[in-house]
């Protein structure tokens, strides 16, 4: 299933060392269903791909038409995700998106569209699953690109099936969010601070299964906590090297006026944006859905056309 992950979580994640224990969810029932997963590789700036930035942040950015049933919304596409960019001009001179779905709508979150299984789709059918036979690497061009009221992103599966974060072929997000209080921002910032802590712990915890293995088999209950408190430590001190635990002036503006959904930052691509048409959004995800947040009576894109390349 592709999707936008799910809904900002409403709990608090105020967390001190001694009871992130819980944030982790027990540790010596989650440690033990651990499975390894693939580290993601790590890409160095250098100077020629820097000059290359440059060149595309100078270029004419392609503008496209969505024309659906319940109206034009007209995007552009960032060059500085250059394979998402390519992708989507491809599929939209092929007419790959021409009678496919908003098949999933979340009112104050996003609407969402590109499965090609819902062309055409009966109303009971299940859709978000539909692909290209393909996925596209990660372009996070974060903290330039982030996901302000808007904004276009790529779907992806999870984390745990997907750890490099790669873009579904096709499916794709606009979008709507809400509008934060400024106390709100400083939650969410500890929350991401926290986040940060959880995902260098899991890592973690994968590079150390055969030792936890041992020790549990062995029933060595002193050993695991030593070791829970060793890699909460290390967690911390990770997350705190790697940067990026606030918000940027840019971010806090837009979250505060026009709104947004700032817990996706840094998880999905963002690779391009609204221009024209933002009425048109809104009206689409105010629509009826059902449980599956399908919307009741289809909206269909008609035509996307490519204006500029």
């Amino acid at each position: 299933m592709y999707f936008c992950a799910c809904i900002p979580i409403k709990q608090s994640i105020y967390m001190k060392k001694s009871n992130l224990f819980l944030l982790c969810v027990p540790f010596l029932l989650f440690l033990f269903s651990c499975r390894p997963a693939r580290q993601q590789s790590e890409t160095s700036t250098s100077t020629e791909n820097t000059k290359n930035k440059n060149k595309m942040n100078t270029a004419k950015e392609t503008h496209l038409l969505l024309e659906t049933s319940k109206g034009s919304i007209e995007i552009k596409l960032y060059n500085e995700t250059p394979q998402h960019r390519d992708n989507f001009i491809q599929l939209a001179k092929k007419g790959f998106y021409e009678g496919t779905l908003f098949h999933r709508v979340i009112k104050d979150f996003m609407i969402q569209a590109g499965d090609p299984d819902s062309k055409n789709a009966p109303a009971n059918q299940s859709l978000g699953s539909g692909d290209v036979g393909y996925t596209l690497p990660a372009e996070f061009v974060y903290p330039r690109y982030f996901h302000k009221k808007g904004a276009l992103s790529a779907a992806r599966q999870g984390d745990e099936v997907n750890p490099e974060r790669k873009s579904s072929g096709c499916q794709f997000y606009i979008v709507t969010g809400k509008v934060y209080s400024e106390s709100e921002i400083l939650t969410l910032e500890h929350q991401m601070q926290q986040a940060k802590v959880k995902s260098a712990f899991d890592k973690l915890v994968r590079l150390h299964t055969k030792s936890i293995y041992k020790m549990r088999k062995a029933n060595d209950e002193e050993g695991l906590r030593a070791l829970q408190e060793e890699l909460v430590t290390e967690a911390q001190a990770r997350a705190a090297a790697s940067g990026e635990t606030h918000l940027t002036p840019e971010q806090v503006q837009a979250y505060t006026t026009v709104g947004g959904t700032p817990h996706l930052d840094g998880q999905y691509t963002v690779f391009g944006e609204v221009v024209s048409g933002m009425e048109v959004v809104d009206s689409i995800q105010k629509v009826a859905t059902n449980r599956s947040d399908r919307p009741d009576q289809d909206i269909v894109i008609e035509k996307v056309t490519v204006l500029t390349d």
